[in-house]
């Protein structure tokens, strides 16, 4: 497990990156860091290994309800487990002296508090702004982008969403500190286009799961690029939920299977301004 820094020196002296790869599996993850498919994400985990934790949430808005309110996936071992992030709360056990404490009701305005750019570049349904359940996660921002290039049926959505990140890095102030979070679609059902050869009737399996990581990969350094590039970034790289490809007669998410609860973590420091 990697060793959590104080993020009371962090905050306000770094930017912060969260990016959540929506659905991705901790042993699809596992497998194509050890074969070297997946260089851009690889180079930055601890020892080139994903942690493995459990998940907040069996799906995309319990999870991110749950990291929002400063609760991350949970190492999968024995704890109690200090966190990064906590609201000010009487009697908290996670509650360390390097947690970054917030006397607001989610991180996210907690962060504007002290004087973040909040800013969401959403992907899956949750984050469409195309409906009231799909404003409450962005809703929490200061600034939120979504279009359909980001969502679950565009094959070039993970490009797309660092294309926007990109922009919003260029437009701030350089002293602006920014808290950027990027909910990533392309793991999420449909992937099947990922995978050259795989066809729409066939559907999404194990290995066009895998293919999707790999597309993410290969984007992933311009948006750790742009995250550092004003200033050390402090990022985290987690999946937010684990899915289903016909383990044990299960499909799909939010339901209680270990292939759903076991999600893969990192975290790391980025600093692309020496």
């Amino acid at each position: 497990m990697t060793p959590p820094p104080d993020m009371n020196e962090v905050v306000g002296s770094h930017d912060l990156l969260l990016v959540t790869l929506d659905t991705l599996r901790h042993d699809v993850a596992q497998e194509l860091a050890a074969a070297g498919r997946i260089p851009n994400l690889a180079r930055h985990l601890p020892g080139g290994v994903w942690e493995r934790r459990h998940a907040p949430g069996s799906f995309t808005y319990a999870s991110h309800q749950a990291m929002f309110a400063g609760f991350l996936p949970t190492p999968a071992a024995p704890g109690p487990h200090p966190r990064l992030f906590a609201a000010r709360f009487a009697g908290s056990e996670t509650t360390a002296s390097g947690t970054f404490v917030y006397d607001t009701p989610d991180l996210v305005s907690g962060l504007a508090a002290v004087g973040y750019r909040t800013v969401c570049i959403g992907g899956v349904g949750f984050f469409n702004q195309q409906g009231p359940l799909g404003s409450v996660l962005p809703g929490m921002f200061q600034e939120s982008h979504w279009e359909p290039e980001f969502g679950v049926a565009s094959p070039t959505s993970f490009e797309a969403q660092v294309a926007c990140a990109e922009k919003v890095v260029a437009e701030l102030p350089q002293d602006q500190r920014l808290f950027l979070f990027v909910n990533v679609s392309a793991l999420h059902q449909p992937n099947w286009f990922h995978l050259p050869g795989a066809t729409r009737e066939a559907g999404d399996t194990r290995d066009t799961h895998a293919a999707a990581l790999e597309y993410v990969d290969r984007h992933m350094g311009r948006l750790l690029a742009a995250a550092g590039s004003r200033r050390p970034c402090f990022a985290i790289v987690c999946s937010d939920h684990g899915t289903a490809y016909g383990e044990d007669g299960y499909s799909g998410h939010r339901i209680g299977h270990d292939v759903v609860w076991t999600v893969p973590y990192a975290h790391f420091f980025v600093d692309g301004t020496r």
